[in-house]
């Protein structure tokens, strides 16, 4: 997209570097699993920065969690002693991952601003990790080294009042 004309409005765009990208897959459905992996994070004060959840055609869930790259050791160290209670049969992570989220209050009644997010970041050659989406926001993880690349496609893509708000590593 060339001209701004073109462009749609958001309201911004934010960046978390320094992130961690884990994923517990193949859980039985249990109503516990969530509950249980959600206080163990807590218990060792690690903060869950996204959170998708998802079911296979056997009713397997698949969770997909972003978190500070520092809290990464401790986490995979919390989620081996929980694994036998979650019952998981994969658990793997990312290192290095970056969280890019497009917000606007009007994101709800926009419903092609999440196609040309992602329509952008394919034209630059990335596809996402993990997506998780709220009525005013569509987050994507990334690859890290990768994070400049889809914020200038982003930018190209989408008319954005306000610069880009970077959440740094040290967050």
């Amino acid at each position: 997209m060339d001209g701004s004309m073109d462009k749609m409005q958001i309201g911004g765009i934010m960046q978390s570097d320094g992130r961690a990208l884990i994923k517990i897959l193949s859980v039985p459905d249990h109503a516990s699993v969530v509950a249980t992996l959600l206080e163990a994070m807590a218990g060792k004060s690690i903060n869950i920065e996204l959170l998708a959840q998802s079911f296979d055609m056997d009713d397997y869930g698949n969770l997909a969690l972003v978190i500070d790259q520092r809290d990464l050791d401790r986490a995979l160290k919390t989620l081996e002693d929980i694994k036998p209670t979650l019952d998981a049969k994969v658990i793997s992570y990312t290192p290095d991952v970056a969280v890019i989220t497009v917000f606007g209050h009007h994101l709800r009644e926009k419903p092609h601003i999440h196609g040309r997010m992602f329509s952008s970041m394919a034209s630059a050659g990335i596809g996402s990790l993990a997506i998780s989406t709220s009525l005013s926001s569509v987050s994507c993880v990334i690859k890290g080294e990768d994070a400049d690349t889809v914020l200038q496609a982003l930018s190209d893509t989408f008319e954005i009042p306000y610069q880009v708000k970077t959440r740094p590593k040290d967050y």
